[in-house]
């Protein structure tokens, strides 16, 4: 009965097709649990759902990020509702409370639409973190730059500046966690002029970097550890490497160890050497 009515359901509705002990028995097995008095579900609902129908609200920010397989630094320790404006819900299970209005469709499915999560994230998130979100959701096709962008600029109260810097700098070339912080360093810093995902002809190859910065011919690479998972990644890798620095590129690599522990090196890096290779770019001409 519960999986048909959608994983939970009231005391009520529940027994009008079982008896009151056989409720009773089932929560005492583990099979059914007791949400909030009068409200059941299944437990296998899992512990974010579980505390919507807790509080009748919808999964939200980073919890709903995680729902749509968005990329988080970390993990949320709490389940993050989003429960009706002025609705005071009578306490319950571990959680972090919004409020707000909730859309019909939100709470049929108990979670923030795509573009509303972005938004939240984007309210409560640093900017570099906050960007990787955005820039994975464009990368879906679900969403585009410009309704990004017309939701930010609606926004109002707290995180609305940070989400209108990161409507203004989402991509959906990005392709990785990685990639989405080390450029948010360099617009964070004021570094204009690298590209995402820029395809380079190095003679007869092409090769394609994180970051490209054409004018100073500079690639800035975001180094996880997954990509060289054999000899022969590790092999194309290097000859990639070879091409661009051989058609005059200066190849920038910076791990996650880096970009996340030490990103004023890294900044300073970048900036040094786009100053070197701008004025030499400039010279030539």
């Amino acid at each position: 009965m519960l999986a048909r009515l959608g994983g939970c359901a009231t005391t009520a509705e529940l027994t009008r097709a079982v008896s009151w002990e056989a409720l009773k028995a089932a929560v005492k097995r583990g099979e059914v649990e007791r949400l909030v008095r009068g409200v059941y579900g299944l437990p296998g609902l899992g512990e974010d759902r579980l505390a919507a129908v807790a509080y009748d609200g919808v999964v939200s920010h980073t919890s709903a990020a995680v729902a749509w397989g968005l990329p988080l630094l970390a993990r949320p320790t709490k389940p993050h509702i989003t429960v009706p404006a002025q609705r005071r819900p009578r306490p319950g299970r571990p959680a972090v409370l919004h409020w707000a209005a909730v859309s019909p469709a939100e709470r049929v499915g108990r979670l923030t639409s795509l573009l509303r999560t972005v938004v939240d994230c984007a309210r409560i998130l640093p900017f570099g973190e906050a960007l990787a979100v955005a820039d994975a959701a464009l990368a879906t096709g679900r969403l585009s730059q410009a309704e990004l962008q017309a939701a930010a600029t609606a926004m109002r109260g707290p995180g609305r500046p940070n989400a209108v810097r990161v409507a203004a700098a989402a991509t959906g070339l990005a392709e990785s966690f990685l990639e989405s912080m080390l450029r948010s360093l360099l617009v964070e810093a004021g570094i204009d002029g690298f590209e995402p995902q820029v395809v380079v002809d190095t003679g007869g190859t092409r090769a394609r970097v994180d970051l490209g910065h054409q004018l100073g011919r500079i690639a800035a690479e975001a180094e996880g550890y997954e990509f060289h998972g054999s000899p022969g990644d590790f092999a194309a890798d290097c000859r990639r490497y070879d091409d661009l620095v051989a058609a005059g590129w200066l190849v920038l690599r910076f791990t996650y160890q880096q970009v996340m522990g030490d990103p004023t090196w890294v900044v300073a890096t970048v900036e040094g050497a786009v100053a070197l290779r701008t004025q030499h770019a400039n010279e030539r001409m």
